[in-house]
């Protein structure tokens, strides 16, 4: 604890040993010949005792022997003495070779007489061979120490009386809990520092091999830290995870953790923290969880258990400090919209006052998000109360749940703390049942570093970034989640796989053709991999092998080629490289070429009674409810001037309304443009004022860009990077100076708007358009006239102008020279 030799070894003079000590030290002899013997067990006196009756055992058999000794010594209720135990006998979790951490308490008496006396109780021990770690203080001093040093301060705030005068004892751990509350304030930041030291330095006890059962990120010091926070009054000590919380929660988790130490010190023979491999067996069948990959999975679950709600106990202390006083309540953070019924307060999402989670399944995916995007963490008061009362989405899934899904998937890292924040609450399993299976589940083989589902969210954060390879970014995603969902069960993954994939596909509500390729990506997620690296991709047998695999889709080939990437860059370092790539890349060109090529898109038939208003002419701007529960379908029919599309779809963004889908076409001298919208948060506008402010724009008298451009910098969004590089597609038309301008990008408020306006200013005539959201990505086809001028410079001017409104990734920061 800190102490100086002089308090540690008190009545040591010249390194001589008082003739007591060796008098005394057969008491403590007799208190290690009983411990062993309770750590024995196995004969029929002695039954073997598990992991809990044994740590109480423990705690009883030490608390005896101090109180038998400190009567014999003359540490009795009357004295001006007592006995305190910190540590694992403080708490009541003494394990089998854990240090005895002990205080003794004096009241100002004669120093010769207190260091006889702690002579004779330390001396015995130290003999024994027991770990002693001791100090001998006043109360003032006690309470100085805890003062002045961090973690003596977080040690003694366990401290319990043993023996002797209880006053005293009450005295100490009274004034130390009061000095915290008081101080907590100007020691939290330095109290948060060293937790991410020690989490920097131990690891994650989910995700090592070996990991630190005390010290490790979900270990049992995060637990201690957890009760320091509640004795400050900050947080609960055991924050409530929901009654569908995987493991038991918090309580579970704690009792997990110090089973396995118990049972880790009983395996070792002697004080360890690190679970190492070679006992992992031993300990599953002691506490009779299985073999070691079985207590692997057991160790995460916990320790993912404890993570989380260290986090949230970190979270809201943070938040309670600086609240605090008059001057801190007349400035209460505002609440700002995010999404229907999902606001942002306090640096946390939470549920707007108006919502509704017994009546809105949705709200769970859009909760989550609106956190993935933002980076914001989810309030744990309203994902218990979501976990109490949203009940769980109907068979088939409407369309605003699926699509909220996908801007879930799609926000790159995000999407890690948010699916981990579902998934302690019991909320990710409600969504996706399957979940269960691989939680937790240990990696068979070295080369994976992640357990099997934190792996599959990683290869979702990882595909977001290759999006834009791809036509079809949902159903990347969606592979990425569900590629191994088939693992923990004793048939071929990929295979069990493929039928949970059509399973949860239909649940969703997607397209039969999508549930085919979505089965099909995750029944043939090893194929390119496998097939690059272990045949000869020179044999024409070998390319045309994958093709028939794939039933000649390029689709799918396009699907599988980006998922090897983003499954392998999850996997571990070094698993994907330039060899790997460049074979990988070389079949798919192979297979594309031998595969038939793709058709071109073409326009949405235009329904006649909407040809028929068009001919009449005018403005006509028509709302109705579409098939999900907020979408609803605005139809737009003008005068075909220039800049109408990025007017139209400016003053749509302007009034909240998202753009799921578009189809925009003409009809003589109109425009009949069809949009699928979804409103951010309320109900949508009245078509009326979307008439009147469509015609508003087009004479001048609104300007939408610069409107949106203010909209968006008040927004949480405003600073947000996107997660993959836009990509830009062209394809040549029978029609002479018309082309296909396939765009793919991530989305921002007002994105058709910008685009719209950057071809009218090109001097690119849209004759038609088919624009596609898919979660936080789009996928826009433009069919433009580019009149005599197509050739690569006008392009690539079209293509500068296009790159300035879309979103694009961070940029890299170049690496630092090194030093000579």
């Amino acid at each position: 604890m800190g102490d100086n030799r002089q308090e540690r070894e008190p009545g040591r003079a010249g390194g001589g040993r008082p003739a007591a000590a060796a008098a005394l030290s057969h008491g403590a002899a007799d208190l290690v010949r009983a411990r062993d013997q309770l750590l024995g067990g196995g004969a029929p006196r002695h039954p073997r005792l598990d992991a809990e009756s044994l740590r109480a055992a423990l705690v009883d058999l030490y608390e005896l022997w101090l109180t038998s000794k400190g009567a014999e010594v003359g540490i009795t209720a009357d004295s001006g003495l007592a006995i305190m135990a910190v540590g694992g006998l403080g708490r009541r979790e003494m394990l089998p070779y854990s240090d005895l951490d002990l205080v003794l308490l004096h009241e100002d008496m004669d120093p010769k007489r207190v260091a006889e006396i702690a002579d004779r109780l330390w001396y015995p021990l130290w003999d024994a061979h027991i770990k002693l770690d001791h100090s001998v203080r006043t109360v003032p001093h006690a309470l100085k120490v805890a003062s002045d040093d961090l973690v003596a301060a977080l040690g003694m705030l366990d401290a319990r009386h043993i023996v002797g005068n209880s006053e005293l004892s009450d005295r100490v751990s009274a004034g130390i809990r009061k000095d915290w509350r008081s101080g907590i304030r100007g020691r939290f930041d330095e109290l948060v520092g060293g937790v991410r030291v020690r989490w920097e330095r131990s690891g994650q006890v989910a995700h090592r091999s070996e990991p630190d059962l005390k010290n490790g990120r979900g270990g049992l010091r995060d637990i201690q830290l957890l009760d320091a926070l509640a004795i400050a009054q900050l947080t609960d000590a055991m924050p409530g995870l929901g009654p569908d919380a995987p493991g038991g929660g918090l309580e579970q988790a704690h009792r997990r953790l110090l089973d396995v130490r118990t049972e880790l010190h009983r395996v070792a023979g002697r004080a360890r923290d690190q679970l190492r491999a070679q006992d992992a067996d031993e300990i599953g069948a002691a506490l009779r969880i299985g073999d070691r990959f079985d207590l692997a999975r057991t160790l995460s679950d916990a320790a993912r258990t404890v993570g989380y709600s260290v986090d949230v106990g970190l979270r809201t202390a943070g938040n309670a400090l600086p609240r605090r006083g008059l001057a801190r309540l007349r400035r209460m953070p505002v609440r700002r919209p995010l999404d229907e019924g999902v606001v942002e307060h306090a640096g946390e999402v939470v549920l707007a006052r108006d919502a509704r989670p017994q009546r809105d399944p949705g709200l769970v995916l859009r909760v989550a998000a609106a956190s993935a995007q933002t980076g914001l963490p989810m309030s744990a008061t309203t994902l218990n109360r979501l976990s109490e009362d949203a009940p769980e989405l109907r068979e088939p899934w409407p369309k605003d749940a699926s699509n909220d899904l996908l801007v879930l998937l799609g926000a790159g890292r995000g999407v890690i703390d948010a699916v981990e924040a579902l998934d302690r609450t019991g909320l990710w399993g409600r969504l996706l049942p399957e979940w269960g299976a691989i939680r937790d589940l240990p990696p068979r083989d070295a080369v994976h570093v992640w357990t099997v589902d934190r792996h599959s969210v990683e290869t979702v954060a990882y595909a977001s970034a290759l999006s834009t390879r791809v036509a079809r970014p949902d159903l990347l995603a969606l592979g990425a989640l569900l590629h191994d969902i088939g693992k923990g069960r004793v048939e071929d993954h990929c295979a069990v796989g493929a039928e949970l994939a059509t399973q949860i596909g239909r649940r969703m509500g997607l397209w039969p053709s999508d549930v085919d390729t979505l089965s099909a990506m995750v029944r043939h997620h090893l194929l390119l991999p496998d097939v690059a690296t272990h045949r000869d991709i020179d044999d024409p047998g070998t390319v045309q092998y994958v093709v028939d695999a794939l039933d000649n889709d390029p689709q799918r080939l396009e699907l599988l080629h980006a998922l090897a990437e983003a499954d392998s860059l999850a996997t571990g370092p070094g698993v994907w490289g330039d060899w790997k790539s460049t074979l990988i890349g070389e079949l798919v060109r192979r297979c594309r070429t031998v595969m038939a090529g793709e058709e071109l898109p073409e326009p949405e038939p235009i329904p006649e009674e909407l040809l028929a208003r068009a001919a009449a002419g005018g403005v006509h701007v028509d709302m109705v409810p579409g098939e999900g529960k907020y979408t609803h379908i605005a139809t737009v029919i003008a005068p075909d001037t220039p800049g109408l599309l990025s007017n139209t779809a400016g003053v749509l963004a302007l009034h909240s309304l998202r753009v799921l889908s578009a189809s925009v076409g003409g009809a003589g001298q109109s425009a009949v443009n069809t949009f699928v919208v979804t409103p951010t948060f309320g109900g949508p506008p009245d078509a009326g004022l979307l008439r009147q402010e469509i015609k508003r724009a087009v004479a001048g008298d609104l300007d939408v860009r610069a409107t949106l451009d203010a909209r968006e910098r008040d927004s949480l969004g405003a600073a947000r990077y996107a997660q993959a590089e836009p990509r830009l597609l062209w394809a040549e038309t029978a029609i002479p100076g018309r082309l296909i301008l396939q765009l793919r990008a991530e989305d921002r408020i007002g994105l058709l708007c910008r685009l719209a306006a950057v071809l009218a200013t090109a001097g690119a005539d849209v004759c038609w358009a088919k624009v596609v959201t898919m979660g936080s990505f789009v996928v826009d086809v433009f069919c433009v006239d580019l009149g005599a001028r197509t050739g690569p410079d006008r392009r690539a001017e079209i293509e500068s102008a296009i790159l300035a409104v879309v979103p694009r990734p961070a940029p890299r920061t170049p690496p630092e020279p090194e030093q000579n």
